[in-house]
C-alpha cells in the first residue's frame, strides 16, 4: 500500500519466505514513537552481527504518516542494514508481531519494543548463541529500565520488567516453534500478558525454553503523563482472558489472589453512601471511615519511596481514589465479555 511519504513503502499482506535465508529477523511493533523508533534502528544497525545475516521488520500499527521517514532514514545512514516496513492491522502489539514473523526470512525471530534497545553490541549474537542448543525453542534476556532517582509511581510499575521473563522486549524464538501454536493470540489487544500466554502456550506444546544473561534490552521509563495510571487500569481486562486460557499457571504465577482491598475499599464506599441515603448517620460515618483508612493506606504504599514533587503527589491522590473502581470495572468486564468467573 503505497503512502505519501518519501523513500519508503508499507507492504500489506507479505508472505512468508518459502525457505529462512537469514539466521535472524528482528520484529519491531510500533505506534506512533518516531524518536524511539530510530534510536532503536540506530543501535540495531551497530549490532556486531554481519548485515547480511539479519534483517529488521517494523510493523506500523499506527500506519503513521512520518514513520516511512523514520526507516527511510535509518536505510539511508546504513544501506547495507535490510529494513522492512509493514502495514500493522490496528489490532495491538501482538497483532503487529504476528504480521512481522510472519513475513520474516530468518529461522529465528528477534522480538524487541520500539521503545526498547540493545544494551550493546551483541545482543542479537548472544540470542543466537543461546539458541545455538537445538533442544531449546526459545529465549529470553534481561530488561534493564532506567529511571528517575526517586521514580514515579509509573516509572516504578515499569521497573517490574526487570523481574519479567520472556517479555516481547527481548526475546528471541524459533520460528518453527511460532508455527506450531499460532504465534499470539491477537485478542490480546493491549501491551499486556501476550507474552506470558504465548511462554504457556509453547511449554504447553513440548517446547523447552530458558531464560539466559547474555542478550540485554534497555527498557527506560518515562516518568508518565498526569494520571496515565487511570488509562493502564483497562490492562485490567486481559487478566481474565489469562485466567481464563491458563487457570492454574495464572493464579500460581501472576496473580495468586484478587485484589481484595479494592472491592473491600467499593463496598465500605457503597455501604456508606447506602446508609447515609437511609439516615443511618453512624453507620455511614463508620463506613466512610473504613473506606477512607484503605484510601489513605493505597495512596501511602504507592507514595512510599517515589517521587515527592507536588505535581506527582497530587496525581497520587487523584488516581488512588479512582484506580479501584476502575480496575474493578475493567477485570468485571473482561469476566463478562471472556465468559468467565473472575474478579
Amino acid at each position: 500500500m503505497p503512502v505519501d511519504a518519501p523513500a519508503a513503502e508499507i507492504q500489506r499482506g507479505v508472505e512468508p519466505a518459502a525457505t529462512a535465508t537469514l539466521a535472524c529477523s528482528v520484529v519491531v511493533p510500533t505506534f506512533r514513537r518516531d524518536r524511539e523508533l530510530a534510536r532503536l534502528l540506530a543501535a540495531l544497525a551497530a549490532q556486531d552481527l554481519p548485515h547480511d545475516r539479519f534483517e529488521v521488520i517494523v510493523v506500523d500499527d499506527a500506519c503513521s504518516p512520518s514513520t516511512p521517514e523514520v526507516v527511510a532514514e535509518a536505510r539511508r545512514h546504513d544501506p547495507c542494514l535490510s529494513v522492512r516496513l509493514l502495514a500493522g492491522s490496528r489490532r495491538g502489539p501482538a497483532a503487529a508481531r504476528n504480521i512481522g514473523w510472519r513475513a520474516a526470512c530468518g529461522a529465528i525471530i528477534a522480538f524487541i519494543d520500539d521503545d526498547a534497545y540493545p544494551a550493546d553490541r551483541t545482543w542479537l549474537s548472544q540470542g543466537l548463541g543461546a539458541l545455538a542448543d537445538p533442544t531449546l525453542d526459545g529465549v529470553g534476556g534481561k530488561v534493564i529500565v532506567p529511571t528517575d532517582d526517586p521514580p514515579t509511581d509509573f516509572q516504578r510499575n515499569v521497573r517490574h520488567l526487570e523481574h519479567g521473563v520472556f517479555l516481547t522486549c527481548n526475546a528471541f524464538y524459533r520460528r518453527a516453534a511460532l508455527e506450531r501454536v499460532g504465534g499470539f493470540d491477537d485478542r490480546f489487544r493491549l501491551p499486556y500478558r501476550e507474552d506470558s500466554d504465548l511462554q504457556y502456550r509453547l511449554e504447553q506444546q513440548g517446547s523447552r525454553l530458558t531464560m539466559v544473561d547474555g542478550p540485554r534490552v534497555v527498557h527506560p521509563a518515562p516518568a508518565g503523563r498526569f494520571a496515565v495510571s487511570l488509562r493502564l487500569q483497562r490492562y485490567s481486562a486481559q487478566n481474565a482472558l489469562m485466567a481464563k486460557k491458563h487457570p492454574q499457571r495464572y493464579r500460581a504465577e501472576l496473580e495468586p489472589h484478587p485484589p481484595f482491598h479494592y472491592y473491600a475499599m467499593l463496598a465500605l464506599l457503597a455501604g456508606g453512601l447506602a446508609a447515609l441515603l437511609g439516615r443511618r448517620r453512624r453507620p455511614a460515618a463508620l463506613l466512610f471511615f473504613g473506606w477512607l483508612a484503605l484510601e489513605i493506606r493505597f495512596f501511602l504504599r504507592r507514595a512510599a519511596g517515589t517521587s515527592r514533587r507536588p505535581r506527582h503527589l497530587l496525581d497520587l491522590a487523584l488516581t488512588s481514589l479512582l484506580i479501584p473502581p476502575l480496575s474493578v470495572y475493567w477485570r468485571l468486564r473482561g469476566a463478562v465479555h471472556y465468559r468467565i468467573f473472575f474478579f
